[in-house]
């Protein structure tokens, strides 16, 4: 396993790994709508913007394209966001409440279908955003109540189930990033395997916290270094006020 700088490791907080970890999803997009949920995936998206990923398209979450300042350049009306959704032209990092280690995700409900436990978000658009555009999930605090090895139900279709269903064509998960580090899909029969672990976390402590077993390589490195430059954006442009500390506590 690779070591990450002493000096720089101990300057730069697991909440700023994780904003890196999630710019990094959106890395040589292009020009695609980046649909970002949660504080920690829109700080990503920004700073991607802001730095290697200038063509990719931000919104204020509603009808509006933004730029960098949040000022509006342009009209999305739904129609043309359904458009670009059909059209593979949007990469949308969801959260999840449950995700099994073929990225069948789950923001529907706990328990059985008959009489759940809990009732949560439902299944939105999950379906559709999975089997029409890349998704890649933000999961703020990992254990295994969220990585678990069935989800109770099927919101966002995984490699398997998709593979299943012949709907394959624009199915694709990037991949997940948890406050412990970087995982993508690309272990045997598309299942799930650590790509990076951020600093201050071992591969140990991944394993305890995951309802599965993950796909391993044999050298795990550690989730990169913020450059001086994108550590200034995320201090003092894009979260001032430091509320990516709020989503991921350590």
């Amino acid at each position: 396993m690779s070591t990450p700088s002493t000096t720089t490791a101990a300057a730069v907080t697991r909440a700023e790994y994780c904003v890196i970890a999630c710019a990094e999803a959106w890395r040589d997009n292009g020009e695609v709508l980046a649909s970002p949920m949660g504080l920690v995936p829109s700080f990503g998206a920004r700073l991607a913007k802001r730095t290697f990923s200038p063509d990719l398209l931000l919104t204020d979450g509603e009808a509006m394209l933004v730029g960098l300042d949040g000022s509006a350049e342009g009209w999305l009306p739904y129609r043309r966001h359904l458009t670009m959704v059909t059209g593979g032209r949007r990469h949308v990092m969801m959260g999840a409440s449950q995700i099994d280690r073929f990225g069948n995700q789950n923001i529907s409900c706990i328990g059985d279908w008959e009489q759940p436990a809990r009732q949560l978000l439902g299944v939105r658009g999950a379906p559709v955003n999975t089997l029409n555009n890349p998704v890649s999930y933000w999961i703020p605090k990992h254990s295994t109540r969220v990585f678990v090895e069935r989800v109770d139900m099927v919101s966002g279709v995984g490699y398997d189930r998709a593979e299943a269903a012949g709907v394959t064509r624009f199915h694709r998960l990037p991949r997940v990033v948890s406050d412990l580090g970087i995982f993508d899909f690309s272990g045997p029969g598309h299942a799930m395997r650590l790509v990076s672990l951020h600093p201050g976390v071992t591969v140990e402590q991944v394993r305890a916290a995951t309802g599965f077993e993950l796909d391993l390589p044999e050298e795990v490195p550690y989730t990169r270094e913020p450059t001086p430059e994108e550590l200034r954006l995320i201090r003092e442009v894009i979260d001032p006020k430091g509320l990516r500390d709020r989503e991921v506590r350590v």
